[in-house]
C-alpha cells in the first residue's frame, strides 16, 4: 500500500527537497506553502503523515496542528523547526504531535522517523476497529430474540446506556445479566474505557474489601506488595459487581461510602483515593426481600437501584428458543469443527416446552450435549438430554407451576438442575450461574441433602 505524506514548509527549496526525497523513499507526497493549503488537500486526501513547519504565513504550524487533531485524527503529525523554536515543537508534542525534527532535515533520520510514525498509525487503526468490533459482540446483538421482552430490553438498555446512572440488572441465574451490564458499558460514552468485573460470592468475606479497594504492602499476611483494588482499575471505565445480594453487612457499609464520596483508601493504607467509576451491579435475589429481612442495607439499596433493568426469563420468551437453539448449534458446530444439525419438529417442541430453570445458560449447555452426541444426521427428540425429553418435563408450565411460590419454583430448579447433572453440584452452580458457596446455602434452606 502507498503511503501519502503531505509536506506543509512555506520555503520553496526546503519544500521541494522533502517532496523528492519522499518520492525516492517510495512514497506518494503532495505539498503545500502554508497551513490553509495544507488543511484544504486533508479536506480531500486520505494523509497519512504530514510534515509541517512551524513557522509560516497565515496558519501557521501550532494552528495547524490543532486543526488536524480536531477534524483528522488519524493523520501523524511530525514538526519541522529551527534550532530557535525547540521550545515551541515540545509544546507541539504536548498538544499530539508525533515528533519533531530540527533543520536542517536529516533525511536519514526522516525516513526513520516516518517508518515508525506509519506503524504507530496501523497499530493505532487497528486497536480501533477492535474496539469496534469489540462494541459490536459485547452490546446489543448478543441479546439474542425477537419476543416483545427481547425488544423491551434492548430499547431499556440503550436507553440506560446513553446516561451514567447507577444501574442494578435482576433477573434469574443464567438470563444474561453480564450480557446486559456489557451492553450499557460498551453502548455508552465509556466504552473505549476498562470493564471490570468482580463476583461478590465467589470471594470470601476477607478477600472482598481488598478485591475491591486494592491492599497496602504487610496490610494483612500475605499482603507481600501494593496491589490495585478494582474501583482503581475501573477508573473512567464500568465497574460491575455480580452477586451483590450476597454482600457482608461490612463491606455494604465500605461499598455505601465509596459510592457517597467517590473515595477510599486502600487495606492498610491512609492515602485517600479518588475514583470516577460507572457502577452496575447484578443479582438473582430478591433485594427487597433482604432489606425487609434486615439483610441489606437500605440506603445502599437505593444507591444502586437508581435504574431497575430485570431480565426475562427463558420460559417467558418461549418464542425466542429456536432463535437461541439455532444460535448455540451454529457456534459450536463452527468451534468443534462439525456440520451445523437440523432440529426435528419433535425436538424443538420439546424444547419449548421444557420450563428452562437454568434459562439461556441452560439451553447452551444442552445444546452443546445435544450436539456432542448426535450421529450425523438432525437432532430428534431421542438425541435430547434425558431431563427434557421425560414425560415430567413435558407438561405446560403455567399448569405445572399453577398455584406455586417463588421459593417453591426456586427449590424446583435447585433439586432439578442437581438431578440433571447427576448430583455435581460445581456444575449444577454453573448452570443456576451462581457460586457454590451460595448453591450450598440453598441446599441447606431447602433441605436438598
Amino acid at each position: 500500500m502507498e503511503h501519502l505524506i503531505l509536506v506543509a514548509e512555506d520555503d520553496s527549496h526546503t519544500r521541494e527537497s522533502l517532496r523528492r526525497a519522499m518520492t525516492r523513499a517510495g512514497y506518494r507526497t503532495l505539498t503545500a506553502a502554508d497551513g490553509g493549503a495544507a488543511l484544504d488537500i486533508l479536506k480531500s486526501e486520505a494523509v497519512d503523515v504530514l510534515l509541517s513547519d512551524l513557522k509560516m504565513p497565515g496558519m501557521d504550524g501550532m494552528t495547524l496542528l490543532d486543526r488536524v487533531r480536531a477534524e483528522f485524527p488519524e493523520t501523524a503529525v511530525i514538526i519541522l523547526t529551527g534550532f530557535a523554536t525547540v521550545g515551541l515543537a515540545v509544546e507541539a508534542m504536548k498538544k499530539g504531535a508525533y515528533d519533531f525534527l530540527t533543520k536542517p532535515v536529516d533525511l536519514g533520520k526522516l525516513e526513520l522517523l516516518l517508518g515508525h510514525a506509519l506503524e504507530a498509525r496501523r497499530l493505532t487503526q487497528e486497536n480501533r476497529e477492535l474496539r469496534l468490533r469489540l462494541r459490536e459482540t459485547a452490546g446489543l446483538k448478543p441479546l439474542l430474540g425477537r419476543s416483545a421482552a427481547m425488544q423491551r430490553l434492548r430499547e431499556t438498555i440503550e436507553q440506560v446506556a446513553a446516561t451514567d446512572a447507577a444501574v442494578l440488572v435482576l433477573g434469574e441465574s443464567g438470563t444474561g445479566k453480564e450480557l446486559a451490564a456489557h451492553a450499557i458499558h460498551y453502548g455508552g460514552a465509556r466504552a473505549e474505557r476498562p470493564f471490570v468485573k468482580v463476583s461478590c460470592a465467589a470471594l470470601p468475606e476477607g478477600l472482598l474489601e481488598s478485591e475491591l479497594l486494592g491492599h497496602e504492602r504487610g496490610a494483612f499476611t500475605g499482603a507481600r506488595e501494593r496491589r490495585k483494588g478494582r474501583f482503581e482499575l475501573a477508573h473512567g471505565g464500568t465497574l460491575l459487581l455480580d452477586e451483590v445480594g450476597d454482600m457482608s453487612p461490612q463491606t455494604q457499609a465500605k461499598l455505601l461510602r465509596v459510592l457517597q464520596e467517590r473515595e477510599f483508601e486502600r487495606v492498610g493504607g491512609t492515602d485517600t483515593i479518588r475514583v470516577d467509576v460507572r457502577l452496575i451491579t447484578a443479582t438473582n435475589r430478591d433485594l427487597e426481600a433482604l432489606v425487609a429481612e434486615g439483610n441489606f442495607r437500605e440506603d445502599l439499596y437505593y444507591r444502586l437501584n437508581v435504574v431497575p433493568v430485570r431480565m426475562p426469563p427463558l420460559r417467558e420468551r418461549v418464542e425466542d428458543i429456536p432463535i437461541l437453539a439455532a444460535h448455540f448449534l451454529g457456534s459450536c458446530a463452527e468451534r468443534w469443527g462439525k456440520p451445523v444439525p437440523e432440529v426435528t419438529p419433535e425436538a424443538l417442541a420439546l424444547l419449548c416446552r421444557y420450563p428452562w430453570p437454568g434459562n439461556v445458560r441452560e439451553l447452551q449447555h444442552a445444546v452443546e450435549s445435544m450436539l456432542v452426541f448426535s450421529r450425523g444426521g438432525a437432532i430428534a427428540a431421542e438425541d435430547l438430554p434425558p431431563a427434557i425429553r421425560g414425560d415430567e418435563r413435558t407438561a405446560d408450565p403455567a399448569e405445572r407451576h399453577s398455584g406455586a411460590t417463588l421459593r417453591d419454583l426456586e427449590r424446583q430448579a435447585v433439586l432439578r438442575t442437581l438431578v440433571a447433572t447427576g448430583g455435581n453440584r460445581r456444575k449444577a452452580a454453573e448452570i443456576l450461574g451462581i457460586g457454590l458457596k451460595t448453591l450450598y446455602r440453598k441446599i441447606q434452606e431447602f433441605r436438598l441433602q
